[in-house]
């Protein structure tokens, strides 16, 4: 595979983006490190930029309204997630206050809840309760992880039961036991893709984890849904035309989310099917080396990643970031 470069035409653009851009710009692409003295200036700017303290200041809120779709981009754990992937941590009092409300909520189970409501003929109650699922409680794990509780005791436990659901074909849908005889749309045998995806991202956090058995179960996994794309859908999701359009922030299952958490493993670096996923995002540089959102969440309509009129200088940093891990 051919190298990607990141020119100067393009570090310069990327430069000129706001705070949060810059800063993560800054680490991810030329590996500055967090205490350099300009990081620290565009970190500090990035604390008040208006759109990033008007995200922040919803966080107060955990855990909010009641998460009812799990791809809901506007819910505020995906913006927990978006936040922790920008770089603050618990050393941040806004990110420490509402750690504490998660761990403070985790199940005995040993998953972080969310306010979910699920249906009676699904297993739920019908009402706004705690509890937890496959497809949300792993983004938990990651902020918390993220932002600094990595070697906490808490996060240790959630991450064994979280390991103790795999199978030989990864993560199947799961959820709390008090669910009776909840599963998705999807054959029982099958792997959830989704879990798998938020699984992998998290336990990517953890040290103890992040070469793990489990581990390289699910990234097999992954890597041979895409395989098989053509001929299997496990619960629903394809990879095809949509799969493969550039959107962010990474919320659901698509070609940015898999291959950004794929290239965070050495061992899939090399493999054929991880770099067929690859050579497709090398084709979504235009003739100036930036890429553009082909798809958006209307809840992020607000931010340069939300709309796709020009390029997207935050898309264009993921993408990059993706060739700066493998290469």
């Amino acid at each position: 595979m051919s190298k990607i470069y990141l020119t100067e035409e393009v570090k310069d653009w990327l430069l000129q983006g706001s705070s949060w851009l810059q800063y993560r710009t800054r680490i991810d692409l030329l590996n500055q490190k967090k205490d350099n003295e300009i990081v620290l200036e565009v970190q500090h700017s990035m604390m008040n930029d208006s759109l990033f303290q008007n995200l922040i200041n919803e966080f107060q809120m955990w855990p909010g309204e009641a998460l009812k779709r799990h791809n809901d981009a506007k819910h505020l754990i995906h913006k927990l997630v978006f936040t922790a992937d920008l770089g603050l941590t618990r050393k941040d009092k806004v990110i420490e206050n509402v750690a504490k409300k998660i761990l403070s909520q985790q199940s005995e189970e040993g998953q972080f809840q969310t306010l979910l409501n699920v249906n009676e003929r699904y297993g739920g109650s019908g009402k706004d309760e705690l509890n937890w699922m496959l497809c949300d409680s792993p983004l938990l794990l990651y902020f918390l992880a993220k932002v600094g509780y990595a070697n906490h005791k808490q996060i240790d436990e959630a991450a064994a039961h979280l390991a103790s659901f795999v199978r030989d074909n990864g993560w199947p849908c799961g959820s709390s036991s008090s669910y009776k005889g909840f599963r998705g749309p999807g054959r029982k045998d099958d792997p959830c893709p989704y879990a798998n995806l938020v699984s992998l991202r998290a336990l990517a956090q953890i040290d103890k984890w992040k070469d793990h058995k489990v581990v390289r179960q699910g990234t097999d996994t992954l890597l041979h849904l895409w395989e098989n794309r053509k001929s299997k859908k496990a619960y629903l999701f394809g990879m095809g035309t949509d799969f493969k359009k550039l959107k962010a922030p990474l919320i659901w299952y698509d070609i940015l989310h898999v291959t950004d958490v794929l290239s965070q493993f050495s061992w899939v670096q090399k493999d054929e099917r991880f770099l067929e996923m690859i050579n497709i995002l090398k084709m979504k540089f235009d003739e100036k080396g930036k890429c553009t959102a082909e798809s958006v969440w209307r809840a992020w309509k607000d931010w340069d990643f939300g709309q796709k009129r020009e390029p997207s200088k935050w898309i264009t940093m993921l993408v990059y970031r993706i060739f700066n891990r493998i290469e």
